[in-house]
């Protein structure tokens, strides 16, 4: 038989077990533990006890479980988005003209931790890669019953002297891998004679339906004035994440 437990003391104990051990074990053991597992404060203090604090605290989330989950999970799901390992972890689709190539910066990122860009040639060259949310632990279950906020970034900058252009496409794939919602903005055309600075594209996917199983995250650009040698757009520091509806 168990012995009542004040709730203050319960949540203390609940604070210093691994939390998939609260929600999995903990919650089904009686109404008290349910109660306290489930509970608004205990998840609040986690995510205070473990840094995790919204960027805007005027913005509170709705669920503090989901909030904590969601922040301890959050990462680039890209693998080697700024060509430090040269181009590992890249599907090649096309690689046009002396094909692609990666480069130290021509100018300074507004992330100085960024040192290093792809470069595109003088006919298209385009890169892809394929996010499996399965196997980075986003289970169909998650996926579908919480369908949390998506968020894809990507960074691109032309050279100064050479006319480019500059294209991204990111897909949510059901299990058959079939697009369920797609992100294909314009391409970006840069003439020649530019300020090269570095420019940077976001969009955010939400309420997008049950069946998002993977994502398949491509760019790549070409220059325009068919130079030999790498004048077309440079790219970088791109970034596929699932984070906190309250945190974007």
């Amino acid at each position: 038989m168990l012995f009542s437990v004040p709730l203050e003391i319960l949540e203390e104990i609940f604070l210093n077990v691994p939390p998939d051990q609260v929600v999995h074990f903990c919650r089904l053991v009686c109404h008290q533990w349910k109660e306290v597992a489930d509970s608004e404060s205990l998840w609040r203090e986690r995510c205070r006890r473990e840094g995790y604090r919204l960027r805007d605290a005027s913005r509170l989330p709705k669920d503090w479980r989901l909030f904590y989950f969601l922040s301890k999970m959050r990462r680039n799901l890209l693998t080697n988005p700024r060509g430090e390992q040269k181009m590992k972890g890249w599907e090649i689709l096309e690689e046009g003209g002396d094909r692609w190539k990666v480069e130290g910066l021509m100018v300074p990122h507004p992330d100085e931790t960024v040192q290093k860009n792809f470069v595109t040639s003088f006919v298209m060259c385009k890169k892809a890669q394929l996010i499996d949310l399965g196997k980075e632990g986003y289970n169909r279950a998650f996926m579908d019953d919480f369908q949390p906020v998506i968020k894809i970034s990507d960074w691109y900058a032309p050279r100064w002297d050479c006319g480019s252009e500059y294209e991204i496409r990111v897909e949510l794939l059901n299990e058959r891998k079939r697009p369920i919602h797609t992100f294909a903005p314009q391409t970006v055309v840069f003439e020649q004679w530019n300020d090269q600075k570095w420019n940077q594209i976001t969009h955010v996917f939400q309420n997008y339906g049950p069946g998002v199983r993977y994502i398949r995250f491509t760019h790549g650009g070409k220059d325009t004035q068919f130079w030999a040698g790498w004048y077309g757009i440079r790219v970088t520091d791109s970034c596929v994440e699932i984070c906190p509806a309250a945190d974007i």
